[in-house]
């Protein structure tokens, strides 16, 4: 590597770790502050923010990979987490769930149940699955970054007492960055991470803005052409996936037919299936909910939501397509001839297009932004899991009278405890990669029905939602049992057809046992105090099923009116899902040069921006605080 490009990366962090050490002294003044920044930042430095930490490295070498082998199309298995779950936040849930004036996820049930048995059983259950996926998170990251800092950087840091082999080099890397990203994030709380997340998106667009540049004043139309077909520029499919890449290409047909993804159709109706639920269900107790609960009013929750989605997609896939043409011209023809090629193949295209094929200043510049995203994502994480600790379980129910010192003292050795647990997982590699795809498949699997039932069903009470988010648990376990051990299974049996199915397949499975014990759970229990429903509904008007609770509000009062907007909601999040697609594509086609297609996709942007606008954003400008 060239001394300019490390001389990037270490002004870089040098300038990250003092922008967040000296902010950190508005984190003092108690629990709101530190976790939430005081409700005092502005919306949009938020939304950066928010944007910021979803622009992963992981999630970005994975994005590379598809694109490259799949195509445009590509872009509908986003639908598997389902990215467009921000759509649902942006158009009614930062609505919903910041009318609750709560610091965290676990602490908002107990608006929707009560302070009851029954009301904290639930309180503690999404408090440990918050604690549990941060510490899950926290040691992937740890296993990934390790990685990335060990290709892009030329020192061996690992380190031997004699013979012995205490730390392996990307070990090292992974302690040093984690380390010191830590320091700032737990210094400084929410103040602290919404700075360097600032900064750090900055960096990330102009890295990405330059590899896009290079990419097209480099590589020519006819370098493209000459290695993707029509059918890799479709956005459009059929229920089975057509032939994407031409004879030379063969190796990439092959590797497509074995990837589990070829029944494209049924692949992108269980995504839609399962992709309502799950928006529907509301974001998991992370760091996209605290950004909700952070905001300072509940409009500008909404606009926060809104310009998450609006500064996230352009940006992140000018870089995602520039350093795809780069492989396309460069690396296929090479990889087209490897008769194993696999999957794995597709994880190192990014690293070995930055190192190979980016020139010095700029591969400085995006090697920062990558890290920036690991920094931005990372500390996002160690931000919210502790929260859950310390305000959910620490005073709740231990030491609920203690100063504002004492609590955020404590929230620093919590930091501390999450990412040292999640550092001690990280050192058991092999296993993290299947628990992480546990936790954001299978697992998810358990969280949506009783947190779908939560906003819609006025009966749906505490026990119900541990007992669904219980059973979900259990079944999710059972899948990832299944998936460790699918060798071991006579094959033509049912546990060898379960073991060998793709995750989002199992997902009605595991989402049927979960709505199982929300109900009986619901109705082998008495129904939350009407008091708190009525509490509840007055606050957040979600609609759904809450009749016995708006007849009795209604007597009450003539004047209240229920929520009706269901249908204007649904219409909006089809508009929004249309729009966030256009995001997507629209920088795709344009660095590939297929400019009919970039101009097609810019006119839906702007369409679907203008229905937006009256459809959304009037109405959002009507909400009085």
């Amino acid at each position: 590597m060239d001394s300019i490009d490390v001389s990037i990366i270490v002004f870089y962090i040098l300038l990250t770790i003092g922008i967040g050490i000296w902010i950190s002294r508005k984190a003092s003044q108690g629990l709101d502050d530190y976790f939430l920044g005081g409700n005092s930042i502005k919306w949009y430095y938020l939304g950066l923010s928010n944007g910021s930490g979803m622009f992963d490295v992981s999630g970005t070498a994975w994005m590379v990979g598809v694109l490259f082998l799949y195509g445009i199309k590509s872009f509908f298995l986003m639908w598997l987490w389902p990215i467009w779950n921000q759509v649902f936040v942006m158009m009614f849930l930062s609505i919903w769930i910041r009318k609750s004036n709560t610091m965290t996820g676990s602490e908002w049930i107990l608006t929707r149940f009560g302070n009851d048995r029954a009301g904290r059983a639930s309180h503690i259950i999404v408090a440990v699955f918050a604690i549990v996926s941060t510490i899950g998170f926290i040691a992937y990251f740890f296993e990934g970054i390790g990685k990335f800092m060990t290709i892009i950087l030329p020192w061996d840091l690992a380190l031997h007492f004699g013979d012995i082999s205490l730390l392996t080099s990307e070990q090292s890397y992974a302690l040093l960055v984690i380390f010191l990203t830590t320091i700032y994030t737990i210094k400084g709380g929410m103040f602290s991470v919404v700075a360097t997340e600032v900064l750090q998106y900055g960096i990330m667009v102009v890295s990405g803005l330059l590899v896009a540049a290079y990419t097209l004043i480099t590589y020519t139309d006819i370098q493209i052409s000459s290695v993707i077909t029509e059918e890799w520029k479709n956005v459009f499919f059929s229920p089975e996936l057509e032939s994407h890449w031409g004879e030379k290409f063969q190796a990439f047909n092959n590797l497509i037919d074995s990837e589990g993804y070829k029944m494209f159709g049924a692949l992108v109706g269980m995504s839609l299936f399962k992709g309502f639920f799950a928006s529907i269900a509301g974001p998991t107790p992370s760091y996209d909910l605290q950004r909700i609960l952070s905001t300072k009013s509940v409009k500008e929750a909404a606009y926060m939501s809104g310009f998450t989605n609006l500064i996230l997609f352009i940006p992140r896939y000018l870089l995602i397509a520039g350093i795809v043409v780069i492989a396309l011209v460069t690396l296929a023809p090479e990889m087209a001839v490897n008769p194993h090629l696999s999957g794995a193949d597709l994880e190192v295209i990014m690293p070995k297009v930055i190192n190979l094929h980016i020139p010095v200043g700029i591969k400085g510049l995006l090697l920062a932004g990558l890290l920036a995203a690991f920094m931005s994502t990372f500390s996002a994480f160690v931000n919210a899991g502790p929260a859950y600790i310390v305000n959910d379980l620490y005073k709740k129910y231990f030491k609920p009278d203690e100063t504002s010192e004492h609590y955020i003292k404590v929230s620093q050795i919590a930091s501390f405890l999450v990412v040292g647990l999640g550092i001690f997982m990280g050192f058991f590699a092999e296993s993290i990669n299947s628990l992480t795809l546990w936790i954001t498949s299978a697992l998810f699997g358990g969280y949506v029905a009783a947190n779908f039932l939560k906003w819609v069903w006025w009966r749906f009470n505490g026990w119900g939602y541990f007992w669904g988010m219980f059973s979900g648990l259990i079944i999710a376990s059972l899948e990832f049992v299944l998936e460790q051990n699918k060798g071991s299974f006579v094959e033509g049996s049912l546990l060898y057809t379960l073991s060998e199915m793709q995750a989002i397949y199992l997902f009605p499975i595991i989402l049927g046992f979960s709505t199982l014990g929300c109900i009986l759970g619901t109705y082998l229990s008495q129904p939350t105090d009407m008091e708190v429903l009525k509490s509840f509904y007055t606050n957040v008007r979600p609609w759904g099923w809450w009749k016995p609770v708006y007849e009795l509000l209604k007597n009450e009062n003539q004047s209240f009116e229920k929520n009706n907007d269901f249908i204007k909601d649904m219409l909006n999040c089809l508009v929004g899902i249309i729009w966030q697609s256009s995001m997507i594509v629209l920088p795709v086609y344009f660095i590939i040069r297929d400019y009919p297609k970039a101009l097609i996709s810019l006119v839906v942007f702007l369409v679907t921006s203008i229905i937006l606008k009256y459809t959304w954003l009037d109405k959002v400008r009507k909400i009085v605080n």
